[in-house]
């Protein structure tokens, strides 16, 4: 097929460590569907329903997909320039729920639209800066904004006066600081304190469960918060060392390169944590306070995008355009392969951290696995922004390429085209 062609020529420019060749018996997605409609990069992606996304980038768009059929059910005008953020807010009435779009744009503006139209409901123009990021807090039936200054806003777009924490409390993250704010129910908004314990600033934000909180910076530090009693719970800090052989003394590089160590992308499914580092890959447990397993290189530049599908696979993509299954599986001895190159460095404990801190080698720690790359999804042409997963409906995945691809299960996909086609003769009477 053209999907197995060209995946088996994609692979001859890789690395013969990561190609895993034809045949993907743990891939599900041997079918894939182009959808075109956006003229600049895809940046953003975001579930409406079970069977709805929208898709937001460069171009000022916002498309509406049905993720079963490909088709372009809605296309949302309004934006001058690039959209720079996008969620979506739930309200709830009498009887039913409403699933409404918010987006932020280069612009200055702000909107608030309708999926199942296309209309555009609400608007505001003309704020002081861009807004990079929103948050709706559904049980306080408001929404913050967040670039130069934070707002929060009603669900009618009204102005009353960042990931939500226990206890009506919001963490912002700003430079090398993260500030704890208070959004209580008059919606009312005070910074109460402040951590400052990253020592460079902070790339990536996100809540683990109602207990803690989770913070990555550009030189690799990942650190673990408590989210009630506002303390740090752990600290590590990713370094890289270079061994001219495995049982010889350890080489120290001079200085790693930023993009190496810093840390794009956090990912959780409440017991572990996915950090994206560079272009490779480290599961964090939540429970040992340690790293659990790891990929050095996993992609052929930095990796963009990440999300845990269980405890033992996860799935990456990347600035190479390239989007990748992997599973956990013990790490063989010795170690990873020589071709993979460098070995990650973690250090533990958090004491004289600028001096130093103690570090010790990944393949060293007790228990440590390695991430075996079960499926190479071939299809962009440009970097892979990121992905939503659909569950058996399929995955959506968003490009510099200006396209998105909706990747099925080829397997459950013959059954359906079988099952319409069975339909269709019985009502024809079997003809």
């Amino acid at each position: 097929t053209l999907f197995v062609s060209l995946l088996s020529l994609l692979c001859l420019q890789k690395s013969p460590v990561l190609c895993i060749g034809e045949e993907q018996p743990k891939n599900c997605f041997t079918e894939l569907q182009v959808l075109k409609g956006h003229f600049d990069i895809v940046r953003f992606l975001v579930q409406i329903d079970d069977f709805r996304c929208a898709s937001a980038g460069d171009d000022g768009l916002v498309l509406v997909w049905n993720v079963e059929t490909g088709e372009r059910l809605q296309e949302l005008r309004g934006h001058s320039q690039q959209i720079t953020a996008i969620t979506t807010i739930t309200c709830k009435n009498e009887v039913t729920l409403n699933t409404s779009l918010i987006t932020a744009s280069s612009d200055r503006s702000l909107s608030l639209w309708d999926p199942d139209t296309g209309n555009r409901v609400q608007t505001i123009s003309d704020l002081h800066s861009s807004v990079k990021c929103l948050l709706v807090l559904e049980r306080l039936c408001v929404w913050l904004s967040g670039g130069e200054e934070l707002c929060v806003w009603n669900r009618d777009f009204q102005l009353q006066s960042l990931i939500e924490l226990p206890k009506n409390y919001i963490a912002a993250a700003m430079d090398k600081k993260i500030s704890k704010i208070s959004a209580d129910s008059s919606v009312s908004v005070a910074e109460i304190r402040c951590l400052s314990d990253h020592q460079d600033q902070i790339r990536a934000l996100i809540n683990v469960n109602d207990g803690f909180f989770a913070s990555g910076s550009h030189m690799g530090e990942l650190i673990l918060w408590n989210a009630t009693e506002w303390n740090l719970l752990a600290y590590e800090h990713i370094l890289w060392e270079e061994s001219q052989a495995y049982n010889q003394t350890e080489i120290r590089m001079g200085a790693p390169k930023p993009s190496e160590m810093s840390i794009q992308h956090l990912t959780t499914n409440g017991n572990l944590i996915l950090a994206a580092v560079g272009s490779g890959l480290y599961v964090y447990s939540i429970q040992t306070r340690s790293v659990v397993a790891y990929r050095k290189v996993a992609h052929d530049s930095n990796v963009l995008h990440t999300m845990l599908l269980s405890d033992s696979e996860l799935m990456s993509c990347s600035e190479d355009g390239s989007v990748r299954m992997w599973e956990i599986q013990d790490l063989p001895l010795p170690a990873e392969p020589a071709s993979s190159g460098f070995f990650g460095m973690w250090s533990f404990g958090r004491s004289n951290k600028q001096s130093g801190p103690p570090s010790k080698k990944v393949i060293d720690i007790p228990n440590i696995r390695m991430l075996e790359l079960t499926g190479d999804l071939i299809g962009h042409s440009g970097a892979v922004q990121m992905f939503v997963s659909f569950k058996e409906k399929g995955l959506v995945t968003c490009s510099a390429d200006h396209l998105l691809i909706l990747w099925k299960n080829g397997e459950r996909q013959s059954r359906l085209r079988s099952l319409a086609l069975f339909q269709k003769l019985e009502e024809r009477g079997g003809l």
